[in-house]
């Protein structure tokens, strides 16, 4: 079945039709700067395209809910849902071939990019039978699959930028057309980018990326010049689902609306006699740190939840074997985690690596079925590299700096504890090289980020004293470590993590 999208009209007057069949076999990209109408192209597109292919957004502003009301898209709050229940809803969205928004708006860009990354990933993954063709719009997809590293951690980088490559490199097999639109092709990864085989192109004014575009659409540079004069809305169209000489057009209109529309000018209002008193009040009394938006209530339901798992998973254990056993188990598998750790360049290792090694470990000393999975094994070291003990952890006060290091993502969880543990024995605050062997790296300015993440969190608080050294306080709790220096490479020996692991 042969379907052709009516898109606008050229600049000549004829309609501009963009063919729905070659499109899933040949992907398109969107490129323009801010306010030349990519949003706009890519509304028109999906509602042209919706009563004949199953649809999903990734959104990042909102811009697409409106799509949910007029054609029937389900809309998915990423807020609301964990990585796995995204994953799952994706895994079924495809199944029953029902159309869907996802909505990031609220969220920071690391759980923007975990979030998205575990919803393609559903989509992708899913059973040969339920490969149905579908169109994957991702909006603003240099925050998904960036050229180079940002504020974001490494983890969350390499798996949105895993989920995108997947999209365009290996979708097509499986029915995923991905649809991107980006402000600049210098933000997107190349191999992102690279795949697509139609192009769009708007209005655009560096001269680096107006002579990108005349290239992919195999114009002279002396054409180049072409975009910086593009309006809102046109753009220059190349591809087998579009045209195969360079065609210019103009997006046609669209039945729903944007919520954040184009800002317009307005009166400006009345002057306010008493505008000094309004503007320059005094703050209301208490904390001005912006505060995250956990509550005592959701910090209950997470350490009900995790609770719960615990004892779940306790039980299966103790059907089989005695507390004897359970003692001696445990204490093989925190020897093997020890040894493990203890190898050069252990706290740098990936994850996966570590895993690998430790399971080859259990294996070695008999431990057969009673190995640990990969979520059981990242707490471990976690705690190892925090440098916990299994008495400490059972201790009442550690359990609310547990559930306060589980609204972290899990790779600061670790550094998070180990502040926690200097706090809570007085120890001075760990330096720079201290946290950043902790997160796994060996870049300091890394280490400073991440404390500035985890106070913008709301966590912690970071002080320097008069000379310079860094006092870190845990909020709520009341715990601060003592003066220490920032440029320590190690901690003092008497007052370095006894645990071997770190």
């Amino acid at each position: 079945m042969t379907v052709a999208i009516e898109m606008g009209h050229t600049t000549a007057g004829a309609p501009a039709n963009l063919d729905l069949e070659e499109l899933l076999a040949t992907r398109l990209l969107v490129q323009g700067n801010s306010g030349s109408g990519k949003s706009h192209l890519l509304r028109r597109l999906l509602e042209q395209s919706a009563p004949w292919v199953q649809q999903t957004i990734i959104d990042p502003e909102g811009d697409f809910v409106a799509l949910a009301e007029r054609f029937g898209h389900l809309l998915i709050d990423a807020e609301e849902h964990t990585e796995r229940g995204l994953q799952v809803a994706g895994e079924r969205a495809r199944i029953h071939r029902v159309s869907t928004v996802l909505n990031l708006e609220g969220l920071d860009a690391e759980n923007q990019m975990r979030r998205a990354a575990a919803f393609l990933g559903g989509l992708f993954d899913v059973a040969r039978d339920h490969w149905y063709p579908m169109l994957v719009v991702v909006d603003e997809a240099q925050l998904f699959a960036p050229a180079v590293a940002g504020e974001v951690s490494d983890e969350a980088r390499k798996l949105s930028l895993g989920a995108m490559t997947n999209l365009m490199c290996r979708g097509r097999k499986r029915g995923l057309a991905g649809i991107i639109a980006t402000q600049r092709l210098a933000k997107l990864a190349k191999n992102v980018a690279a795949e697509a085989s139609n192009f769009l192109m708007g209005r655009t004014f560096l001269d680096i990326d107006m002579a990108r575009a005349a290239d992919l659409l195999g114009m002279e540079r002396r054409q180049a010049e072409a975009f910086r004069d593009l309006e809102r809305g046109q753009f220059m169209a190349l591809g087998p689902a579009l045209s195969r000489r360079p065609l210019g057009l103009r997006i046609g209109p669209t039945d729903t609306t944007p919520r954040n529309a184009t800002p317009r000018l307005m009166p400006m209002p009345e002057a306010t006699a008493d505008a000094r008193a309004i503007i320059l009040a005094a703050p209301p009394p208490g904390n001005n740190r912006p505060q995250r938006r956990s509550s005592p209530d959701l910090l209950e339901q997470l350490m009900a939840a995790k609770t719960a798992a615990l004892e779940i998973r306790s039980e299966a254990v103790e059907q089989r074997l005695s507390a004897d056993e359970l003692a001696e188990r445990r204490e093989r598998v925190d020897r093997i985690l020890r040894a493990v750790m203890a190898e050069p360049d252990a706290g740098f290792r990936a994850i996966g690596v570590l895993y690998q090694e430790f399971v080859v470990r259990c294996r070695i000393e008999g431990l057969g079925s009673d190995v640990p999975d990969l979520a059981d094994f990242r707490r471990m070291l976690t705690r190892a590299r925090a440098g916990l003990g299994s008495d400490m952890a059972e201790d009442d006060g550690w359990q609310d700096v547990s559930v306060r290091a589980s609204l972290l993502p899990e790779d600061m969880q670790g550094v998070f504890m180990m502040i926690a543990r200097a706090a809570k024995e007085g120890w001075p605050c760990p330096g720079d090289a201290a946290i950043a062997r902790a997160y796994g790296s060996h870049s300091l300015r890394r280490a400073r980020r991440l404390l500035t993440y985890i106070e913008e969190q709301g966590l912690i608080v970071c002080q320097l004293d008069g000379a310079g050294r860094r006092i870190v306080t845990l909020v709520e709790l009341a715990w601060a470590t003592a003066p220490g220096d920032p440029n320590a490479e190690e901690l003092p020996t008497e007052q370095a993590f006894t645990n071997e692991v770190t």
